[in-house]
């Protein structure tokens, strides 16, 4: 009996470095670590220096013939592009090295799909890939041609390439249509929160900041929370209860990258906008990571990019656990309300934060006194589940009420 195990696909990772002292290391680094999460090995790195990306090949005719020697020296499979390749990159690049060749978007897109496990999620990533491909197909010769003409000669009679055109435009259409109706369904669950009138705090962040791993904590969600990037993808949505008795929902988001393909961000357009319906981002930092700064730059790109403006903002310095003594800095997002340096996985800060969150949200409340006529005692009630009751009276006339709750309820 011989026994088997499955082979890890070798890559060799290439990057375009248009000026000194960019992140294109650091993002090298990151694709990397993307390889590791999609189970391959990566086995070397190549960097050109260029003004600009060449138009036909990505990197230049001398560092193709480095590539291709280097590919061919460490056994690799496949080489992956740092920046998306345009289809004509794409087939001349492997044209000339002779070998499968891949960009960030793939690798992004393939992680993506199987790390998503709702039907949403799933329809999500092949929407994305759908309309990453479709922009790629290119004619394969006359060989995969099959021409016809009169009456009776379209469809089997049309070329394979129009034909491939056709079926995924007709599948795209298909996916638009079933998440449109997973969309709808998506609104009515944010309108029932919005009846509430619980306030609703997003957690967001860059990929493996330890956004789960925070939300485990705080409400016990049991998310999956792996040291990988993109780890979970499907948001969860769990109810937080304050010291006070206040209550909030918390919703985790997929993880912001930077080169976030803009297809995912068209596809996972509802899953996103979790943030933009949120009264309060809650931004997860790695403080470990030495491109903290470059992470925050990204999440807030990427908002902007989702329209996302005029929130309140706690951001957490998280994974301050593993930071050394020489490596103690001031960290600070001068664009953020508050931040807080915290250790989701030891617990670390997490009682200032809390303290923090149910600040910012009373900041939306008004005190209010009040005298309810017994008739009227239901709207104590309300008041306990969703606002803040600090006391209450019961007197002859009624009941004597001492509470914090929202703005729109001054005239409760």
């Amino acid at each position: 009996m011989f026994e088997t195990e499955d082979r890890q696909e070798r890559l060799l990772l290439v990057g375009v470095q248009l000026e000194d002292g960019d992140d294109t290391e650091e993002s090298l680094l990151e694709l990397s670590e993307l390889a590791k999460t999609a189970g391959a090995e990566t086995v070397g790195t190549i960097i050109q220096n260029r003004e600009k990306i060449h138009p036909g090949t990505y990197i230049g005719k001398g560092k193709i013939e480095e590539v291709k020697e280097a590919a061919h020296r460490l056994h690799a499979d496949c080489v992956v592009c740092d920046d998306e390749l345009s289809p004509a990159q794409l087939s001349n690049l492997q044209d000339a090295l002779e070998i499968k060749v891949i960009d960030r978007t793939v690798m992004i897109l393939d992680i993506f799909a199987a790390h998503a496990f709702t039907s949403e999620g799933k329809l999500q990533v092949e929407l994305a890939q759908l309309k990453y491909r479709a922009a790629r197909l290119t004619g394969l010769g006359t060989s995969l041609s099959r021409l016809g003409g009169g009456i009776g000669t379209r469809g089997p009679g049309e070329k394979k390439l129009e034909m491939d055109k056709r079926l995924i435009r007709e599948r795209i259409s298909q996916l638009k249509a079933e998440l449109k109706e997973m969309r709808q369904t998506r609104e009515v669950t944010r309108k029932q929160r919005e009846k509430s009138h619980l306030p609703i705090a997003a957690i967001i962040g860059y990929t493996n900041a330890g956004k789960s791993t925070l939300l485990n904590r705080l409400t016990g969600a049991n998310v999956l929370a792996e040291d990988k990037l993109f780890a979970t993808l499907d948001p969860t949505t769990r109810q937080l209860s304050l010291e006070s008795g206040q209550k909030v929902l918390l919703t985790d988001t997929v993880g912001f990258i930077r080169k976030l393909p803009h297809n995912l961000i068209e596809a996972f357009q509802s899953t996103l906008e979790e943030a933009k319906y949120a009264d309060i981002l809650i931004h997860v930092l790695d403080a470990s990571s030495p491109q903290v700064y470059n992470h925050m730059r990204v999440v807030y790109d990427t908002l902007k990019e989702l329209g996302v403006k005029d929130k309140k903002i706690i951001t957490l310095f998280n994974k301050c656990d593993r930071l050394e003594e020489a490596e103690e800095t001031i960290l600070k997002d001068f664009t953020a309300d508050t931040s807080v340096r915290i250790s989701a996985k030891t617990g670390e800060g997490m009682e200032k934060f809390l303290t923090e969150l149910e600040r910012i949200i009373l900041e939306g409340n008004v005190y209010l006194e009040k005298v309810f006529p017994y008739a009227e005692a239901g709207k104590i009630q309300t008041i306990r589940q969703r606002g803040n009751l600090l006391s209450e009276e019961y007197r002859e006339d009624g009941i004597f009420v001492k509470a914090y709750v929202p703005g729109e309820w001054s005239s409760l």
